[in-house]
């Protein structure tokens, strides 16, 4: 299996997962505060990359001192933020609207990496930008008629973080095994995370919790914090950033879907046009078969 099939393949297993963890991580919000379940489910991922990493034998080696602070600045922009922004947006919004709307990621990534990555948008991506915009609006402005809720901008500056923390992850170069830059991103992440827990919340809030909302928090951490933050990391050392941002459109759909079955949201007439439009966009990105790599 060549690496871009590899690729595609982790692509299609990543959309499944993360768009799952956007239910189970609303549901561990019901008793668990968001820094509180963000240092648990951060705490899980790292453990669950860590137990892969011994069990393959893989070194937590990280070669180069400079790729030290590329670690450092990634994580940040990509896990930091988003594990902040994405909880609070979550608690004064829908899980289906705010899972739509953190993914306009991939219109500021093809964005952002034009000129800084030289990634030209082409006419396949150009149409898959056509339809995600289209989609995003489709599903954005009834929103906007009482004015835009704190929730949606907290869910679009996850969103532009997340795109500019791609593209600064495929202009840096990383070397080293995929799983232990994971690894090292999310410990770097779990750090300050934990550093500003007792600013925030003043101790660690997990004890109240039911049993559902921690074994919620157990799958978000599992899941969306562990292995699917190392499909996506070794996603974007394969692809160039905007196949990759562009390929997990759908995740949003398979948000709303899970939402749906678990929590009980029912979609408008709007969101099944806006889902149309972004499986449209993804399937543009995942069926093309000769994406060219920037060297």
């Amino acid at each position: 299996m060549n690496e871009t099939v590899r690729a595609r393949l982790y692509l299609v297993i990543l959309i499944l997962g993360w768009g799952v963890t956007w239910s189970t991580m609303k549901i561990a919000l019901e008793d668990i505060p968001p820094f509180s379940m963000r240092v648990c489910s951060l705490s899980v991922g790292a453990a669950t990359v860590l137990a892969v990493l011994l069990l393959q034998g893989r070194s937590l080696r990280i070669g180069k001192p400079r790729t030290w602070g590329h670690l450092c600045v990634a994580s940040l922009i990509n896990i930091v933020s988003f594990s902040v922004f994405t909880p609070y947006a979550q608690l004064s919004a829908a899980t289906s609207r705010v899972a739509i709307v953190v993914y306009t990621m991939p219109i500021w990534a093809c964005l952002i990496a034009w000129p800084v990555l030289g990634e030209r948008i082409d006419r396949v991506r150009a149409l898959a930008l056509v339809l995600c915009v289209a989609g995003m609006t489709i599903l954005i402005y009834p929103l906007t008629a009482l004015g835009v809720p704190t929730g949606i901008l907290l869910a679009l500056a996850a969103g532009v973080s997340w795109a500019a923390g791609t593209v600064y992850l495929k202009w840096a170069k990383l070397d080293g095994d995929p799983f232990a830059i994971t690894f090292w991103q999310l410990a770097f992440a779990l750090l300050i995370i934990a550093v500003c827990l007792p600013v925030v919340e003043g101790s660690l809030q997990v004890s109240q919790a039911s049993t559902r909302s921690i074994l919620a928090m157990i799958f978000s951490g599992m899941v969306g914090s562990g292995l699917s933050y190392f499909l996506w990391f070794d996603i974007v050392q394969r692809l160039p950033a905007s196949t990759a941002s562009l390929g997990i459109l759908a995740v949003p759909a398979i948000g709303v879907l899970s939402s749906m079955i678990i929590l009980g949201e029912r979609p408008t007439l709007d969101d099944l046009i806006g889902f149309a439009l972004i499986f449209s966009a993804s399937a543009c990105v995942l069926l093309w078969p000769n994406a060219p790599r920037t060297t």
